[in-house]
This record gives C-alpha cells, structure tokens and sequence, in this order.
C-alpha cells in the first residue's frame, strides 16, 4: 500500500509480517507509483491507516531504508531515494530519457573503430587458438613488460617481475585486501571513499576504519590516532569522490607513516593515467605499497584487464589471492590488451580521454557557476558541496525527478559518520550538448528550494 501523502486507504486486514509490508512498498516504488522524492507518510499515521502496531510500522520503515529504497531526514520526514544504493548501480535502459551523471565510462566517439582494426589479427584462427587457453595470474613475459612500460607515469615504471593481472581493477582491488588483511582485522579507508570497496570488505569479513581528510587527501596523522591496521587504501590521485590529488610533501609524510607503522598502502590508480605528470605513492614507498589499475577507464568496462603492481617479495602471495578468488584474467582479454598497449592504440585513447575531461571539467565550471565545486582540473568526476537548504538525498530525488541520475555523499561515506551535504556528479558518459543541458538543470534546482522543485 501506498504511504505517501495521496495514498488511499489499503482494502486488506492488518499485516503483522512487516516484511511483506515492505516488499508491496518496495513493488510501489519499483513501478513507479511512489516516484523518487515522494515523501512518505508519518509513521503513526500510517500505521493507522494500515491498522498496525506502530513498533511494526517503524519496522517497515527501516527495512526500506536498509534496502536503500528511502531516506529519512530529520524534521523533514522520509522520502523515497532516486535509485537503489550507488555502489553497485544500474545502467540506464537503452534509449531511455535518464542522463547518467552517475557512472563514470567515457567511451569516446571513433574508439570502437580505433579498438576492432587493433583487434582484428588477433582473430586469425592461430593467434585465437592460443588466446582460448586459460591465462594464469603472472600473464606471460611480454604482456609484463608491455604493461609495466604503458602503466608508466610521473618517472616511475614497474618491475615487469612484480606485475600481476586480474580481470578487472574490481578484482585486483579485492585480491589485495585479502592479500593484506586477514578476515576480523582492520584495513583504514579514508572517510569518503569508493562504494565498492565497502562491498568488497563485507565479502571478506574485513573491518574498515574511517580515516581523516583535508583539502590535501588522506591526513597521515589519522593513522597514527587510529586502531592497529593491517593496511590502508587510498587513492591520491584524482579522489573518487572529491577529485582531491595528494600534493608531493603529503606523499612523502604518507609513506614515511607507512613505514613507521609497518603497513601497506594500497593505492587505487585507476584514475591516475588523467595525471600522467605525478607519480604514484609506490614511487616513494615501494616497499610498501600494492597498485592497482585497471582498463576499464582508460578503455573501456567492456573488455578490460586489471593491474596489480605488487612490492618485491609478495609477488607470489598476490598471486596465491588472484587465484583463489578466480580473480585472475581471462587470456583473451590478456592478448587484446596487450596489442592495444603495444601498437599505442590504448596510449592514442588515453590522450584523447585526457583532453575530453578538461573539456568536461571547463563545461561544468561555467554551466554550475557560482556554485561550489572541488575538483581536480583533469578529472572526470567533480564534488558539488550544495548549498542550504537542500539535503544530498532530497537533492538526487529532485535531480532523478528531471531525468538525471547523481549519486549522493552517503554512497561514499564510512561508517556511521555524517555524510556531507553533497553529490558527486560523473560527467564522462553523456554526450557534451546533454551533458551541457543537464548541468543547467542542476544549477537551476541548486539555485531554488526543495519546495520549489517539488521534493516536498
């Protein structure tokens, strides 16, 4: 039964599963009949109307907000979300109306085409026939010392020796945890981190630490304030969600703490081929650092490969862990990758990608001014502190209201810590004229009320 504010009294007897209450509402919303930013009635009330106890009422409510399916803001009441949680979204149907500001995969005009005349001698049926054999964790030597030459940056350049491949950077993230951190113990995260990873830790039973940011990323000190770790992640370049990159003395103070304490960094850079002038925090702390990468940014999710830069002497126990979470690459996607990397097709796409998130960042700071935004020039994702009296999830119901998917702080946050009051906003999928026009509407929205976008 409906239990927003135009609903209409259900026809059945009380319900005392406050389950299935809760599955017919969760049907509601998934139908569209209570759209985002619909705000639900007040729990007494409704539970008089639906003639049960207040304490299964109460019940109902939170199931939903477990799910992710409402949020509640105090002294505004609840409202039913945009979307289910941002850490595993949904892609929009094909040719639906939605502009996705949500996930962040450019896939740039003339890449298919630039991808498939890279691809084509891998076709013949004698380089298939040896592409259709299963690939093991250390690849093979060429596709080491390829990979270890384009994931080069900053001055820095792996040891092919130490080179490890995954599926994805998903998986290579995933192998390093459990590489690092035993199920039970504690792996630090900084506040606002990506949603996956909190997946990831729930899977393998591993407690995540909330660590302190500033304007200049991950703070060390938070290290030193916190329980014992096991290892850190963290992301210092191009911070998802903030778009923060770690200034070289932050670095240097990062990976002396690391040594202090005698733990590992594993550092997510995914989005560091945007930053190809900085090196990665391994440059300075090899010893104490795993990095992963990934080409799911820099080409493409489709068809993709996951890096792990491993410290020397661990090489085998990273691989103990890709193998054991069959998070290993399969070798079709080893041999594609790897004529891309070596012809210089994926080094052409990354330069253009680079130039295309300039252009993205340069459109959003005129489109949103004078709003607050934080963002790294060349990223592909920027961070909009709103401004009162809009709340980040009444902001994303309003925001979807209009066709626009954002995601919201509390898909970053750790732990029961407050959310700021905040989305990001992922501007690599759409096209520039949409993407130009969808910014326009958010900054109109952010100019008004909730009151006057109708989330009330």
């Amino acid at each position: 039964m409906c239990p927003c504010s135009r609903c209409i009294k259900g026809n059945g007897g009380p319900v005392d599963d406050y389950r299935v209450i809760a599955d017919e509402l969760a049907a509601d919303i998934a139908s569209g009949q209570l759209p985002p930013g619909s705000r639900l009635l007040p729990l007494r009330r409704y539970a008089r109307q639906r003639g049960i106890a207040s304490s299964t009422a109460a019940r109902v409510y939170r199931e939903l907000t477990r799910r992710g399916l409402t949020v509640g803001e105090v002294g505004r009441g609840t409202f039913v979300r945009t979307s289910a949680p941002a850490a595993e979204p949904a892609l929009a149907e094909p040719g639906g109306a939605r502009v996705d500001l949500e996930l962040n995969f450019p896939v740039l005009p003339g890449q298919p085409a630039a991808l498939a005349a890279s691809l084509a001698p891998l076709l013949r049926a004698d380089a298939l026939g040896a592409a259709l054999h299963p690939a093991v964790a250390a690849g093979t030597g060429p596709a080491r010392r390829t990979a270890a030459a384009h994931l080069a940056r900053g001055g820095w350049t792996p040891d092919p020796r130490q080179l490890l491949f995954a599926g994805n950077g998903r998986q290579a993230i995933a192998a390093a945890i459990a590489t690092l951190v035993p199920a039970g113990e504690r792996l630090g995260v900084e506040s606002l981190t990506y949603p996956v990873v909190k997946g990831i830790a729930a899977r393998l039973g591993v407690t995540l630490v909330p660590l302190a940011m500033d304007d200049h990323g991950l703070v060390p000190e938070a290290i030193d304030a916190a329980p014992p770790l096991r290892a850190v992640y963290c992301q210092p370049a191009l911070h998802n969600p903030l778009g923060i990159t770690m200034p070289s003395a932050r670095r240097e103070h990062l990976a002396e703490t690391l040594r202090r304490h005698d733990i590992f960094a594993i550092e997510d850079a995914i989005y560091g081929f945007l930053r190809t002038d900085l090196p990665p925090l391994a440059a300075l702390a090899p010893e104490r650092t795993v990095v992963a990468d990934s080409l799911s940014k820099r080409l493409a999710p489709g068809l993709t490969l996951g890096f792990l830069m491993t410290p020397e002497g661990r090489t085998q126990d990273f691989a103990a862990a890709l193998r054991s979470g069959a998070w290993t690459a399969a070798r079709f996607a080893l041999d594609a990758a790897n004529r891309w990397m070596a012809d210089g097709t994926a080094a052409a796409i990354e330069a253009d990608k680079r130039r295309d998130a300039a252009a993205r960042q340069r459109l959003a700071a005129a489109h949103l001014a004078p709003h607050t935004l934080q963002a790294d020039p060349h990223a592909y994702h920027l961070w909009w502190r709103l401004p009162e009296p809009w709340r980040a999830d009444t902001f994303v119901a309003a925001a979807a209201r209009r066709g626009i998917a954002v995601t919201p702080s509390g898909a970053f946050a750790v732990g029961q810590g407050h959310a700021p009051n905040a989305v990001r906003l992922a501007l690599a999928s759409p096209p520039l004229d949409a993407l130009a026009e969808a910014l326009d509407v958010l900054a109109a929205l952010g100019r008004g009320t909730p009151e006057d976008a109708g989330a009330e």
